[in-house]
């Protein structure tokens, strides 16, 4: 096992902190072993004679890990008879994983935590290939999980973003057609309030980690490919016209005029899916990859709707899809090989993402069932233009020097708190506040 130097456990030390400090979650739902591509394991025919010992992967999926992810193992066995896989499923992922990335002991194979910044991939991860290389298989490599090059992991499945919704609900409101603007969907929030027993627009805001669902959202807004990198060169995101603007607008509006719940402080998320499914919740703005769950939690899978987020471009909605957990190597796993593997595999053979209804990261995968209703709203969708060489990191250090937390709960709770009367503050005075801490942290870091 590699010997870390001083400095590197001191900005090990550090991260683990700042990744503490940013605790989520992204539960994906249930499936089942679906046919695949062939694999075009990029694992080497050397290598491939070191696929033996014992790994353990770390997975979120506590809802899986003793059925769906036991098939897999199984499966998994059976094509390398020498690797033994265990799991530990987590639920506060994000929270605990940061904690052990202070030490070697963060598995073979994990999920690589959402808050690790792109210059820390090689401190602890293993690199894959270099993103040349993989773009020629895999979807979201370039823009995703990669620094100077070199790619640190393969995403398990791929989302679109918008918001998950009753389509009973809206109709028994009498709402017919999706909402175009944010002003339209206040007013139908406003009216399934008026007319049916249902919370109109579910924050899950205890839970905190659905609340950064929202920041999925950037750039498809706007039909700006290039938003995260102009995060950069601006002093002030939180303008009017702008992707914060108009997504954390749609919030504060929502939340003051009365259609979230009643008491947010005590939302519970596994709850949240029988109530969105049976009818006792509108809508919730989560990944493509929960519609599924939805269905599951639904009287009927058919009153499960997802729609795009309510802002059209020139008469057209789009939405960003990215890939969700990107599988990783931990660089001082023992059985590198035997890991990687697993990632090749979970890949392109275990159809994990099909049946999650995800988007394939497979450039040759399928297509999911469960976007049908994006087809027929015409919606466009947008991969992130990828930051430019040198600047990987530079909009997070941006974010995490100002101490905002783009990809954490706390500044959209406390919208939501400033909406319904907890703080007193005015949207604006947030606004203006976050745009103040954004300027003066990207002078700090740009210089």
């Amino acid at each position: 096992m590699k010997m870390r130097t001083a400095a590197m456990v001191a900005a090990t030390t550090s991260l683990a902190f700042t990744l503490a400090a940013c605790s989520g979650s992204s539960d994906n739902g249930d499936g089942s072993n679906t046919p695949a591509p062939e694999s075009s394991s990029t694992t080497s025919d050397s290598a491939m004679a070191e696929v033996a010992g014992e790994i353990t992967v770390l997975t979120n999926r506590t809802d899986l890990v003793d059925t769906v992810f036991a098939d897999y193992k199984s499966t998994f066995e059976a094509k390398y008879p020498d690797v033994e896989v265990k799991f530990e499923a987590i639920t506060d992922y994000e929270g605990e994983v940061a904690t052990r990335m202070s030490t070697d002991d963060y598995g073979d194979v994990l999920l690589i935590p959402n808050s690790v910044n792109a210059s820390d991939y090689p401190d602890f991860f293993e690199p894959l290939g270099s993103v040349d290389e993989l773009s020629q298989t895999y979807r979201f490599i370039g823009s995703e999980a990669n620094f100077d090059g070199q790619s640190y992991g393969i995403a398990i499945t791929g989302n679109a973003n918008g918001l998950v919704y009753n389509k009973k609900v809206w109709a028994d409101a009498g709402v017919t057609a999706d909402p175009t603007t944010p002003e339209e969907f206040q007013k139908d929030l406003q009216m399934i309030s008026d007319n049916t027993d249902a919370t109109p627009l579910y924050t899950n805001y205890a839970d905190g980690w659905p609340l950064t669902q929202w920041e999925s959202d950037r750039g498809g807004v706007t039909a700006n490919a290039n938003a995260v990198n102009e995060l950069a060169d601006t002093d002030a995101p939180w303008s009017e016209g702008m992707d914060h603007y108009i997504i954390d607008s749609l919030i504060f509006d929502a939340a003051a005029a009365g259609n979230i719940e009643e008491d947010p402080t005590t939302t519970n998320w596994e709850q949240s899916k029988t109530d969105l499914g049976t009818g006792k919740i509108g809508a919730m703005a989560l990944g493509s990859w929960a519609i599924v769950q939805m269905q599951e939690a639904a009287d009927d899978a058919a009153d499960i709707g997802y729609m795009p987020f309510p802002n059209q471009v020139d008469g057209t909605f789009h939405s960003v899809i990215s890939g969700d957990y990107k599988n990783g190597i931990n660089v001082h796993s023992e059985n590198k090989a035997a890991a990687r593997a697993w990632i090749d595999w979970f890949a392109d053979e275990s159809g994990y993402a099909t049946d999650q209804g995800g988007i394939s990261p497979r450039l040759d995968g399928p297509t999911p069932d469960t976007l049908k209703d994006f087809d027929a709203a015409g919606v466009e969708y947008i991969e992130l233009t990828p930051p430019p060489a040198g600047q990987e990191s530079l909009v997070s250090d941006i974010d995490n020097a100002a101490e905002i937390g783009l990809w954490s709960p706390d500044y959209r709770q406390r919208i939501v708190d400033a909406a319904r009367g907890a703080r007193d503050e005015t949207k604006q005075d947030i606004f203006d506040d976050l745009n103040s801490k954004w300027a003066e942290a990207r002078a700090s870091v740009e210089g």
